[in-house]
C-alpha cells in the first residue's frame, strides 16, 4: 500500500509539472532560469533501478538549468541533438548520462545558447551553490520545515534570499523531492521566484515539515 502511495505521489507531481509546459517555445525568449537540484536518496528510493545514480552515495544533484516565464517555461525549442562531446567535456555534471541528453534535448535548445554555453552556465551555477555541511551526506534523516531549509541555503549562499528558492516535496508533502533556485537570464544574480512556483511549493509541501532521506 505503501509502494502505491509513493508511485501515486510521483505521479501527480509528474502532472503538476507537465500541466505548466508550453509545447513549442522561441529560443531564448524566457523571463529567467530555473536552477533544480534533486535530493538523490528521494530518487533512488522511488527509481532503485537507476543504478547509473544509485549506485552511488549522493545528496544533491543537478537536475537541470531550465528556461522559465512568470507561467509555465518552453520546451523543445528545436530538434537540436546533444552533442556526444558534451558528456566528456562536463564530465560529472549530472548524475546519469540519461540526463545530458535530455535536459539539453527539452531545455538547453530553448536557452538560446550552443551547447558549450548552456552546459559551461550549468557547470557554473551549480558549482557557485555551497551545500550546508549537515546536508552534504546525513547518515540519518533530517527533518526540515521549508523555512529552515531556505534559510540554511541562503545562509550557506551570500547571493541567495529565501524568496530565491522554492521547493518540491514528494509522498503527500512528506519528504524533499527537489530544490528550485531562481536565476536572472544572464546567470548572473539570483531573482525572486515566480508566484506560481511559489503556488506550487505550497501545493507540494503542505506538511509543516518533511524528511530528507538518508544519503547513507
Amino acid at each position: 500500500m505503501k509502494k502505491i502511495v509513493v508511485l501515486l505521489g510521483t505521479l501527480l507531481l509528474s502532472l503538476w509539472f507537465s500541466s505548466a509546459v508550453q509545447a513549442k517555445g522561441e529560443a531564448g525568449e524566457f523571463d529567467y532560469y530555473t536552477l533544480a537540484l534533486s535530493w538523490s536518496p528521494e530518487h533512488c528510493a522511488v527509481k532503485p533501478a537507476d543504478r547509473d545514480q544509485c549506485s552511488r552515495q549522493l545528496g544533491f544533484v543537478l537536475h537541470g538549468l531550465w528556461p522559465q516565464y512568470q507561467r509555465g517555461y518552453p520546451s523543445n525549442c528545436s530538434r537540436e541533438r546533444l552533442d556526444p562531446d558534451m558528456e566528456q567535456q562536463f564530465a560529472g555534471l549530472y548524475p546519469s548520462r540519461f540526463l545530458y541528453r535530455h535536459e539539453w534535448e527539452k531545455h538547453g535548445t530553448c536557452s538560446g545558447l550552443d551547447q558549450p554555453q548552456y552546459h559551461q552556465l550549468a557547470s557554473d551555477l551549480r558549482q557557485k551553490v555551497k551545500i550546508p555541511a549537515a546536508y552534504q551526506s546525513p547518515t540519518d534523516p533530517l527533518r526540515k520545515s521549508l523555512f529552515q531549509l531556505k534559510v540554511d541555503l541562503a545562509s550557506a549562499n551570500d547571493w541567495l534570499a529565501p524568496d530565491n528558492i522554492t521547493v518540491a516535496c514528494a509522498d503527500g508533502g512528506r519528504f524533499l523531492r527537489e530544490v528550485y533556485l531562481c536565476i536572472n537570464k544572464a546567470g548572473t544574480d539570483a531573482v525572486t521566484c515566480s508566484d506560481e512556483m511559489q503556488k506550487r511549493e505550497l501545493r507540494s509541501c503542505g506538511q509543516p515539515d518533511f524528511l530528507l532521506r538518508s544519503v547513507r
